[in-house]
Formats: C-alpha cells, sequence, structure tokens
C-alpha cells in the first residue's frame, strides 16, 4: 500500500536511478495540465531533498510557463521492469534557461546532449510510494536515437530557430522564457 516519506530515501534514490522513463505533471491555476513522458538519462538526484533534469528540446515547452506562475510539479517513476512499485515526488520548481547563470552550473551533471533546452531544479516537499500492481511489465530494449539525431541535422542554428517557432508560447499563448523574453 501507498507510503509517504518526507525526504528521497536511499532505496528511493537507487529505484530512481533505475527507471529508463519518468512523467512530469504540472499545470498553473487555469489552463491545460500538462503531462509529459522524460528519458535519456536525463534525472539526477542530488540530495534528499533537490532533483534536476534536463529538458530537451520537444515541439511544446508548457511546464516552463507553468513553473513560473505555479512552482508545484509531480514526478512519476513507475517500474515496468522487475517488483511493481510506483514513486511519486512532489515539490516546487525552478527552470533554468542556457542565458540563465545557474544553467551552467547544473549543465555540468549531464553530459553533452544535443538539443537541451532548459534545465528544471525541483525542491521535493512529499515522496509517495505505492504498489504499481496494475502497471505492466514492459521490456527495455535501447534508447530512442531520433531525438539526437534530428537536433544533430538541425544544428545550432536550426535548433534556435525551431525554438523561436514552437517553444516560446505555451498552449494559452503565455511566454515561456526560453529566450529570456
Amino acid at each position: 500500500m501507498g507510503r509517504t516519506f518526507q525526504k528521497i530515501g536511499q532505496r528511493h534514490r537507487e529505484f530512481i536511478e533505475k527507471q529508463k522513463v519518468f512523467f512530469v505533471a504540472s499545470a498553473m491555476d487555469e489552463g491545460h495540465i500538462n503531462l509529459s513522458p522524460k528519458g535519456m538519462d536525463s534525472l539526477r538526484v542530488l540530495s534528499d531533498n533537490k532533483v534536476i533534469w534536463l529538458n530537451l528540446t520537444g515541439s511544446g515547452n508548457e511546464t516552463a510557463t507553468h513553473v513560473v506562475r505555479n512552482p508545484r510539479i509531480t514526478l512519476m517513476f513507475c517500474a515496468f521492469e522487475g517488483p511493481p512499485q510506483i514513486l511519486r515526488l512532489y515539490g516546487q520548481a525552478k527552470v533554468y534557461h542556457p542565458h540563465d547563470e545557474e544553467f551552467g552550473r547544473l549543465y555540468s551533471y549531464f553530459q553533452e546532449i544535443p538539443g537541451r533546452r532548459q534545465i528544471f531544479e525541483v525542491r521535493v516537499e512529499l515522496v509517495q510510494t505505492s504498489c504499481g500492481m496494475g502497471v505492466p511489465l514492459l521490456k527495455f530494449q535501447a534508447e530512442r536515437e531520433d531525438l539526437v539525431d534530428w537536433a544533430d541535422n538541425l544544428g545550432e542554428d536550426g535548433l534556435a530557430a525551431y525554438k523561436e517557432k514552437k517553444n516560446t508560447k505555451s498552449l494559452e499563448g503565455l511566454p515561456t522564457g526560453i529566450f529570456g523574453r
């Protein structure tokens, strides 16, 4: 059954680090709720109450808009292999763009990857575990190379143009802050 914790324990950390995918949920007070899958070795547990993830360029940029207006966020991890488990991290998020001073320091936790867009830092307020017995067993085959190949092919100028077109406003038309505006 479900249990709650005030911090990320060692067993939680080990479980998080084994997962190949996690999900991020965010919302403003009004408008759409956003739920996005993430992967590609893009998350780091920095302490028992702090995680960061490297957000890569995609077709939208909702989370960046949401956390500026309402910093609450939930990250969810599911065991698709091995014993069943679901783990959620509830907390408050900050977003750092490449033009922000803090971005460079946090980016040092990751390997170089084309298409980097932002880094989100989450101050974890609550950890919840639950059984996950209804989650199917799936076998991991490999990381997809599509996003890296796409970003490599676009190059820095092409990525900037894509972000200008697709990542500067939320679904509600609000700014994402991606270029410091």
